[in-house]
């Protein structure tokens, strides 16, 4: 960045502090940020936070402090959605006592227009529904209304602009997140992902290692984690020139790997279908790489993975987990698994039981299947009873945890 666009975007600062100045005369210019969902939401909360730090308010944890109260939504599952749901409309009340508040409510959810809809009629005190897809227009929103006080939803399709270069305000302690990529191409039959955070869009590689040099001079951050939908993918979608070969990840692990810094790299999160021979050589070749892979199972079923849309076999991913521990002894294996989906068995939900048994892994996260509108899942016959989720759920953390005590 040049001298002069450095000083344009201090002077644009300068000004936007003076607007939100004007108008907070004391010195009371806190917000409050509840975050849903997974480590990328926890991201891009900081994202928010950098620019309202930025804008000179600072963070509270107690909510009834707040001038700015934002709500970060997940659309994964649907518990997630009812606990944002609950809690944005106990607000009711304490938005009539505290009219100068500003209640935004943001994310995934709300990236599905059909919600973000039913938000407007549901809670008119409202004063702010974003989307995914204009996170980057955060601070020219929050300005508008400032000034203008006009009640804004703002949702758009456009995928391509990006939240990259928002100011960051990290909140995770030693470890510091890296977005490699947004967005999913895998259509996984039970997921919403690719239909509120769009197709893959890799992030130039030389980006990537500016923000990880800057991150390493701070000398704050002991743990860097790379996050994306996919991280195994990156790349697929950037074009390799006649200066430089096409980026994959197992390249980008490599780059950042020979940065120089007293730091650990890890990343989630795979998708067994893409994670390569290459990525798992340069987790057990390179010191600075955490030992560590998560790789989502789902289901020990063939029948329930093809009905899911994986992609892969039992068998394949068998495969690549004998490689991970041949090549990685002292590796941690962690997975995800979902149980209840359309159409699985006893039989089914069984075999799923054994492949726990067989994997032995250092962590499991366990869901019952969540019908998510808009998926091809939530349409198929032979849905499964609620009771039969919960008592599957059990059992697979039962088991987990006689597993773990082996």
């Amino acid at each position: 960045m040049n001298k002069e666009r450095i000083f344009d975007v201090k002077n644009n600062i300068n000004n936007d502090k003076k607007i939100v100045n004007q108008i907070y005369k004391s010195n009371n210019k806190k917000y409050f940020i509840t975050t849903y969902g997974c480590q990328l939401n926890v991201h891009e909360s900081e994202k928010l936070a950098g620019v309202l730090e930025e804008l000179g308010f600072t963070h509270t944890e107690q909510m009834a402090e707040a001038k700015i109260i934002i709500y970060n939504t997940c659309a994964i599952r649907e518990g997630a959605e009812d606990r944002a749901l609950g809690n944005i409309g106990s607000l009711k009340k304490f938005k009539q006592k505290n009219k100068d508040v500003i209640l935004i409510v943001c994310g995934c959810m709300t990236q599905q227009k059909e919600n973000a809809q039913k938000l407007k009629n549901m809670f008119p005190f409202i004063d702010i529904i974003l989307g995914t897809s204009n996170l980057h227009e955060f601070k020219s929103i929050l300005l508008n209304f400032i000034k203008e006080h006009k009640k804004i939803c703002n949702i758009n399709d456009d995928f391509n602009l990006t939240s990259e270069n928002m100011p960051l305000y990290r909140t995770s302690g030693e470890n510091a997140w890296v977005n490699i990529m947004q967005g999913c191409n895998n259509f996984c039959s039970y997921c919403i992902v690719p239909y509120v955070r769009g197709r893959e869009r890799s992030r130039p590689l030389k980006d990537i290692i500016q923000e990880i040099i800057h991150i390493i001079k701070e000398n704050k951050y002991k743990k860097i984690t790379l996050l994306g939908q996919n991280v195994n993918s990156y790349g697929n979608d950037l074009k390799e020139n006649e200066f430089q070969e096409k980026p994959t990840f197992a390249k980008l692990l490599k780059e950042i790997c020979s940065l120089e810094g007293d730091f650990k790299l890890t990343f989630m999160t795979s998708h067994p279908k893409d994670l390569t021979s290459d990525v798992i050589d340069v987790i057990a070749n390179n010191d600075k790489m955490l030992k560590e892979i998560h790789l989502p199972i789902q289901s020990g079923s063939n029948k329930i993975l093809k009905l899911m849309n994986r992609n892969y076999s039992v068998e394949k991913y068998l495969s690549i987990i004998n490689e991970i521990k041949e090549k990685i002894p002292n590796v941690r294996l962690s997975t995800d698994i979902i149980v209840g989906f359309p159409q699985e068995t006893d039989e089914d939900f069984n075999e799923t039981l054994e492949l726990l048994k067989k994997i032995k892994y250092d962590n499991v996260f366990a869901f019952m299947y969540s019908k998510r509108s808009g998926t091809p899942a939530s349409i198929m016959e032979g849905q499964v009873d609620e009771k039969i989720k919960k008592i599957r759920v059990n059992k697979v953390l039962q088991l987990v945890k006689s597993l773990s005590k082996k």
